[in-house]
Order: C-alpha cells, then structure tokens, then sequence
C-alpha cells in the first residue's frame, strides 16, 4: 500500500460513499453544534457545519431555526460559529474568521437576521468563546494567543492558523514560553465600543462564565501550557479591580463553571479527566457569600453541561450508563448545603450530543432543546418536556438515507470482566446471520464513552459494517457514565484490568454466535491507538490492527508530548529517571517481540499530543521482527484525520487493511 492508492478501485469505492453521504447536502449543514435560545426557546440558533466540496474541514456558519427549518443567519467570506443571543433575544453576537482565515474575532447582528454583521474592534489572537453579561450590556470574550496549545480534542496543534506567513525553509524555535501562549478575558461594551483585558498577566485563563455583572468565574492557571490545564482550580474575578480569588482546587480536573445573575451561587463540574473540553463528572454548588459547597446528587449521572435557569434552578445534562439525562436541581433558601432537590426531567437511550457529551438548552418553564441523534437517526433538534417530544427541524436527505441503507444495526450489549465487573458497550452488525468478522473500536481518552450515536461518530463504522463486519464499541472501566470511581479506576492502570474488558467483550461475542474468533481486529485513535497497539503484545487472537495518533513509548512520549504530567499521573505517577516501572511495563514497543499481528500505523505530523513519532517506533519494532506493519503520516493533519481528501484515504486504508488479513 506504499503506492498512491487514488487510482485503486478501494479507493474510488470508498470516494463514492463520502461523496453519496455528504454530495446531497452540499451547501446545507450536514451537521449542528452549539446550540443557543433565549429563555423561552422564541429564538434558537445552532453552529452548521457545511461542505461546498469534499476539501478541508467544512466551513461553518449560523442558522435560525424557523418553521421546521434551518435558515442562514450569516454571510460573506470565512465560517461563523459559537452564536449567542442577548438576553432579550434582540441581538446575536458570533465569532467569525471572515478577517483572516482561522483567527475568530467578535461580530453582531443587531436584529439577528439577514444583513452585514458590524465587526467589533479586533482583539490580539483568536475568541475561543463568548457570553453576554447577564443585563446584555457587555460581552465576556476568552481569547487565546496564536501560539496557545489546542487539546488533541480539537486536534492537536496551535490556535493561530497553519500558515505562518514564512517561508518553507525557516526552522521552527522553541525558547520557553512564547507570549502569544496564553489565555486571557476580554470585555466588550457594545454601546460605547469599549474593549478592555480584564484579566491580570500570568493568569491563564481556560473557560469562564459570569458571575454577576462585576464578577467572572473562570477555569485558571499559573502556567499556560496544555499539560497545566490538569491541575486547573475554579477562582472568580473582580472585572472593576483585577483580583482574582481562588474558589476550588481539585485533586482531579474541574470544568464548565456556571454562576447565578447575582453572584451568589456558582457551579462547576468536578471529574477525572483525560482531556480538556471532554468533562463528565460530579456536579459542585458553592455559596460564594458564606463559602461553603456541597455536591448535588444526580442520581448516577455524570453532569456534563449546566445552566442556571434562575436564582434557584440549575439545569444539568449528563450521562448515566448509556443514556442521556437531563435534570433540574432546585437550591433552597439559606446557606449551602441547604435542601437541594435534583429532578430528573427526561432520560433517553439517544445521544444529545453534538460531539462528545450530553448537552442542551432549558427553558424557562423547565423543557430542554437538545440536538439529539441515534446510530440509524441523523440529528435533529427537538424540545422534550414532561408532555412534549417535539422535533423542530431535521437534518435527514438522500445523503442520511443512503447511510442508513447500508449501516445495519446498532444495539446496547453488556458483558462479565474476568474480575465480575459489568461492562457495556454498543454493538454494530450488518443484517443475517453470524458470525462475522469483528473489529474491536476502542475510544480515545481513556475517559470517554460510546453512546449509541449517528454513524458512531465515525466514517469508518458504517462503512465496514457495509463491508460484513460487525464492530463492537465497548466502553471499559476508565470510561465516563458511571460515576467517578469507575472513570479512575484506569488512572495508575492503563492497559491493566482495562485491557481485560476488552478481550471478554470479544470472548462474549464469540459465544453469542456474533464473531467469528478467526477473524478478530482492532482498531482506534489516541487512546484507542495505544489500545490497539497494547492489545496485540498481549494476545495472540488478532488478526489485523489499526492504531491511529498512538501512544506507543510512554517513555520517549514523556519528553516529546505537550501534556507529559498527564502521562504520568495516569501511570501511577511513574518517575522517567526510574526502570521497571509503567513507563515501561505498558509500553506496546517494549512487547513489540511478542506480537504476530499485521498493524496500520497512522499519524498526523502536527500532533503536538501524541506526536508521530510514537507510531514511527512502534512501526519499526514490528518490522523489525518481520511482523507485516505500515506506517502513514499525514502532513497536514494533528491529532486524528479529518480533512478531505485525507478522510478519504485513510478509510480507504482502514477497510483495505481488514480487508486483507481478516477479509469478510
């Protein structure tokens, strides 16, 4: 497969299934995200994610939905994203790169419809987010420097855009920490044209959200590096003074503060954590009056997004095994823990994720607007209520209804670890009768979680359950919806009892008649990628693999990554200066002599996370040992594969690889 696959008929083949799932809606979203709706859900507004040609990443832009459709908020050049309504639904303020492509700077609409947005003053990098103050007389703006780190949630890399500007030949620097590393707030006050940093130097600032109109919360460290975000602590701040008050420190991660129009109640979601922007975990009241803080019982669910629908009403959305919650906890009178009672409001076996977690909108009279989905229904957004389950636009068309045509089925399996651990996970099959051939995906992280999801998620899932495969999506021990305790118990064991749930996932779909043990892969990217590669030092029943941006030498990971303490806390706080332990132990390369099976090794060459040279290793390990292995990187991309044509060839590389060695 050295050669340039683009003339082969796998790769025209798998050519025509993006261009029949992506061709009909070219020009229309063929996805939403980031939705945002006045309080009585009079007005709502979602970010679309738009292909004109199957080149790149989509561009996006904003829409309204109205009378059962989508309709186009934003115009001219360069994509629009994170759309946020004032508070009296009057006003629609976004970021747009429209300037200069990749560099988000603040605009507004003034009546949120039709017309030419009027840019704010530009600020000095990229707005990563935005929130009008809770009169709607100001805007918070967070605002990373070009130079800042991207999580490998969003691939990896920096925030500026890939072209510097400089010529081909010139050496990339590194000299400690740039200044266009940070991350800081920024006020906008659209009445006088007014905008001011509000946050001191030397503080970094990750997410935020106010407070009351003289107050921010915010996600803080000292340090601006990715690897710094980890041990991040909740703090508020005075925007009038500039002083910053630490709130909350945590053992763990905290993420998606939210804080009351008066200032006097706050919320934050504390939880393990393996990557950021991916937060699922316990949900935390503090009372910023008398300082003390309590945690809301959630009834099992995992809190993943949070809105304060009034002084006393908090909304929450989350995970619980494999479902998607939403609830309301209501706070008492009184100081914290005064009495506070958490009501489920809805519960669902779809996904309301827009990406990787439940998320949504309430209204004031206590209904959610979700973009909710399944493995066989393409996203649509819907109001749900005690009475209601209504569907106000869908993005289903010829493209969805191909996909759907040829994806088989998807359901919700549950199987025994060795150690009597009840693991679950959703299953993938193509009509008829088994066995198939089975391809384990393990998902990145570790602290992730399946859902039964459209497409999973993934090109590569529909297309080879199309080809007679059944892929099995197992969420492990480490993995989020089952409370806290369960998403550490990796944390000091990756490819420990975690690998366990894999392997008796495979051995219970070999007894249910599903796989066929002769014909067993493995496939996944980040931690999957590790995974992958793990798996096949530790048993022999593998017949083909795909590790995509792996971790493969938790060693020479540790000096090459931007996020080495993370390693090392998931790995037992191992000491690099010290042998023998799991910087070694659970390192695929170092077991490289005992694997026999063919793996694809992929990568991207500006993954700052898992950098490519981790694939590199592993890729000459097997090779080396005469194990047949294919090592694939990408010049353009980072963490994982996702611009056109480059999909195209690593899904043609994928089912060409399983096709070979554990044919269907």
């Amino acid at each position: 497969m050295r050669e340039d696959l683009r003339e082969s008929p796998e790769y025209a083949a798998v050519a025509e299934y993006v261009r029949r799932l992506h061709e009909p809606g070219f020009g229309r979203p063929h996805h939403v995200s980031d939705l945002d709706m006045t309080t009585d859900a009079g007005r709502l507004v979602v970010t679309g994610s738009v292909y004109d040609k199957l080149e790149g990443l989509p561009r996006t832009a904003l829409y309204e939905v109205r009378e059962g459709a989508l309709r186009v908020l934003t115009s001219g050049a360069g994509s629009a994203k994170a759309g946020r309504l004032a508070p009296d639904g009057c006003a629609l303020a976004f970021l747009s790169d429209r300037a200069k492509a990749d560099v988000f700077q603040l605009y507004l609409l003034s009546d949120g419809q039709f017309g030419e947005a009027v840019a704010a003053p530009a600020v000095p990098g990229t707005v990563e987010f935005l929130a009008w103050s809770p009169e709607g007389s100001r805007i918070l703006l967070g605002v990373a420097g070009l130079g800042a780190e991207m999580a490998d949630a969003q691939g990896s890399g920096t925030a500026g855009p890939g072209d510097s500007g400089l010529p081909s030949w010139y050496p990339e620097v590194e000299a400690g920490t740039p200044q266009d590393a940070w991350r800081s707030l920024w006020i906008y006050t659209p009445a006088s044209g007014e905008l001011e940093k509000v946050s001191p130097d030397g503080l970094n600032v990750w997410e935020a959200a106010w407070s009351d109109e003289e107050h921010v919360l915010a996600i803080t460290s000292e340090r601006p590096g990715e690897d710094d975000w980890y041990s991040a602590v909740l703090s508020r701040l005075d925007i009038s003074t500039g002083e910053v008050t630490e709130l909350l420190s945590s053992e763990v991660q905290l993420g998606l503060p939210a804080g009351t129009s008066d200032g006097k109640l706050a919320a934050v979601v504390q939880a393990v954590c393996s990557d950021r922007w991916v937060v699922a975990g316990d949900l935390i009241l503090l009372d910023l009056v008398t300082g003390t803080s309590c945690v809301v019982d959630t009834s099992g669910t995992d809190v993943t997004a949070v809105q304060w629908i009034d002084r006393t009403r908090l909304g929450y959305f989350g995970q619980r095994h494999l479902e998607s919650v939403a609830g309301i906890a209501c706070v008492g009178d009184g100081p914290l823990p005064a009495k506070i009672t958490a009501d489920e409001l809805a519960a669902s076996a779809r996904s309301w994720a827009s990406w990787f977690y439940p998320a949504g909108a309430f209204t004031c009279d206590g209904q959610v607007v979700v973009i909710r989905h399944d493995y066989d229904l393409p996203q649509e957004i819907a109001v749900i209520g005690a009475d209601t389950d209504q569907v106000l636009v869908s993005l289903a068309g010829a493209g969805t209804d191909y996909i759907a045509s040829i994806a088989g089925s998807a359901r919700n399996v549950s199987w025994t670890a060795p150690d009597g651990m009840v693991i679950e996970g959703v299953l993938c099959r193509p009509a008829g009768n088994g066995p198939f051939p089975l391809v384990l995906h393990v998902h990145g992280g570790p602290v992730d979680a399946y859902k039964p999801s459209w497409m999973m998620r993934d090109y590569a899932v529909p297309l080879l359950v199309s080809r007679g495969y059944a892929v099995l999506h197992p969420n492990p021990r480490g993995s989020s919806g089952r409370g806290q305790e369960f998403a550490a118990a990796v944390v000091g064991d990756m490819g420990g009892a975690d690998t366990y749930d894999y392997l008796s996932g495979i051995d219970a779909m070999v007894e249910r008649g599903i796989a066929d043990p002769d014909r067993i892969g493995t496939m996944g990217v980040s931690y999957g990628g590790f995974m992958s590669a793990w798996l096949v030092t530790q048993d022999s029943r593998f017949k083909a693999a795909v590790a995509g941006s792996p971790v493969t030498e938790w060693y020479s990971f540790t000096f090459t990554t931007n996020i080495p303490r993370w390693g090392l806390w998931f790995l037992d706080n191992a000491d690099p200066g010290q042998a023998g332990n799991q910087l070694h132990e659970r390192s695929p390369v170092m077991h490289a002599s005992k694997a026999r099976t063919p793996t694809l090794l992929t990568a991207g060459a500006n993954d700052r996370c898992t950098p490519d040279g981790q694939a590199r290793e592993f890729y000459q390990a097997l090779t080396g040992r005469g194990v047949d292995s294919e090592l694939v990187i990408y010049p353009e991309e980072g963490h994982g594969v996702s611009r056109f044509p480059a999909v195209t060839d690593y899904l043609t590389r994928i089912v060409t690889w399983f096709g070979k060695y554990m044919p269907a």
